[in-house]
């Protein structure tokens, strides 16, 4: 949708073609008794790149159309040895005084030299990973900007972190603050015992920018755009499944989809993981050969939708983090497919009345990072049940009286999110990172049969719903001014 409002203000005819039965992909709604759940992203951060697209497509801002809020504290987190640490919305120093306060002094300033040296990295790949298309040599992003700091040895070679867990142990040398890190890249769905040190520029981004809250859910966010694109005059066919890409005089050519019905388009912009694109442009080879190829599918989420009698006491935390005590054992688990007894549990608990049926009751969301479908067969209703009930277990730390003020639960697993989106397993792909030899990079916005581009989270620049819109203007300029366009400036 941010590619086709865009597509639509620079004069182009723009028609929708969407497998599900309704717009917005992962960000999705569950209604049930008067209460409201986001079932994908819970919360939004670089507002600026919405701000961006709402600018350049009307007359109304983007807080003009969703209520946008700053969600302060940013996040609560509860680690193993029962510390409990609120970190302020885009304060360094109110992040430094937290870290002191909560784990001892000199760790909040341990932190803030980290977030440093993550600025670094920040600054150095901000614009080819986020604002410009995917550089022809893109290998040169295979090397990690992190500037990590060399760890003496005698009679020995010094010591480079080269992954986050690495940061953690050697860097940050203290297991809370470890923790809090590798927390951000599990969020990610990405494994901190092998993703790269330049990850940094995850929990950077989050506490500079900080995290906003759309009033209603994040799935208002997902209307208002529908809503801009209506105005622009983009067309919309849901239920419309494709499931070939034609080809006409060596460029794409339009669409075919799956009831038969053949649409002839100048230009076709592809949103859903480009694997599938073998199926649907038999013999030709769109993204292979000196193309960044997709890497292995990455891990789920499994969420867990909670129901409750009795209001959301004051001073609540929107988001509490609520640690495991073995991050291996967990990060194995989201990897593997092994069962863990204790997860790292993400807990929302907005103070949104559009979310709850009155005062009298609260509508909380939990959030863990799993395998997706295939490695572990999440159809299984008792193996649901059982990680379920773990998640359930560790959020007792911050919604102590969980049990008795239950109505209901709702699950939905990794199978549900392939199923409602169309996703491989359900599974959700990480933001584009530099470093790691270019592993971690998505493939171009542009492929090799002209006039079809790739757009959405599993195109440059990756997952998460700012890069999903950064991506949507890296298409739109690529399409208006063609391949010399090189992004904003």
């Amino acid at each position: 949708m941010a590619s086709a409002a865009r597509l639509a203000v620079a004069g182009h005819r723009v028609a929708v073609y969407e497998r599900a039965a309704t717009y917005g992909g992962a960000l999705g709604r569950f209604e049930r008794d008067g209460f409201v759940f986001d079932t994908g992203p819970g919360l939004l951060h670089l507002p600026a790149v919405y701000r961006d697209l709402f600018a350049k497509t009307g007359k109304e801002s983007l807080e003009q159309c969703v209520g946008l809020v700053p969600v302060d504290p940013a996040s609560r987190h509860l680690f193993a040895d029962g510390t409990d640490v609120s970190l302020p919305n885009a304060s360094r120093a109110g992040i430094v005084s937290a870290l002191d306060a909560a784990l001892g002094s000199g760790t909040g300033e341990r932190w803030g030299a980290f977030l440093n040296r993550a600025r670094d990295a920040w600054d150095r790949t901000r614009r080819p990973l986020l604002e410009e298309p995917l550089w022809p040599d893109w290998q040169v992003l295979g090397r990690d900007p992190y500037p990590a700091v060399p760890r003496r040895r005698m009679l020995r070679r010094d010591l480079v972190a080269a992954t986050v867990a690495e940061i953690g142990a050697w860097e940050l040398a203290e297991p809370r603050l470890a923790a809090l890190l590798d927390s951000h890249a599990l969020a990610y769905g990405l494994d901190p015992r092998t993703a790269p040190a330049a990850a940094a520029v995850l929990p950077y981004m989050e506490q500079t920018f900080g995290s906003w809250y759309v009033r209603g859910g994040m799935r208002e966010l997902a209307r208002a755009l529908y809503e801009r694109c209506l105005a622009r005059r983009v067309e919309f066919a849901f239920g419309a499944e494709v499931v070939a890409v034609t080809e006409k005089d060596g460029r794409a050519a339009g669409v075919e989809l799956a009831d038969g019905t053949a649409v002839e388009a100048d230009s076709v912009v592809f949103g859903g993981d480009p694997r599938l694109l073998g199926g649907m442009t038999p013999g030709r080879e769109v993204w292979a050969g000196g193309d960044v190829v997709p890497g292995p599918v990455p891990p789920s989420r499994l969420t867990v939708l909670l129901a409750l009698r009795g209001g959301r006491p004051d001073k609540t935390a929107h988001r509490t983090v609520v640690h495991s005590p073995d991050a291996g054992a967990e990060a194995s688990a989201a990897f593997t497919g092994e069962h863990t007894e204790r997860p790292t549990v993400t807990v929302l608990r907005p103070d949104d009345p559009l979310t709850r049926p009155d005062d009298a009751h609260e509508a909380v969301t939990l959030t863990t990072t799993v395998a997706a479908q295939g490695p572990v067969d999440w159809t299984d209703e008792a193996l649901v049940a059982r990680n379920a009930d773990a998640m359930v277990e560790a959020a007792l730390a911050a919604v102590p009286d969980l049990r008795e003020r239950l109505l209901w639960r709702v699950v939905r697993t990794p199978a549900d999110t392939a199923a409602a989106t169309g996703a491989p397993g359900g599974s959700v792909p990480p933001p584009s990172l530099a470093g790691a030899a270019g592993r971690l990079l998505h493939p171009g916005n542009s492929t090799r049969l002209p006039g079809l581009l790739l757009a959405g989270g599993w195109a440059h620049p990756g997952g998460g719903l700012a890069h999903a819109g950064m991506s949507g203007a890296l298409v739109a300029g690529l399409l208006v001014e063609g391949e010399g366009f090189r992004g904003s400036q």
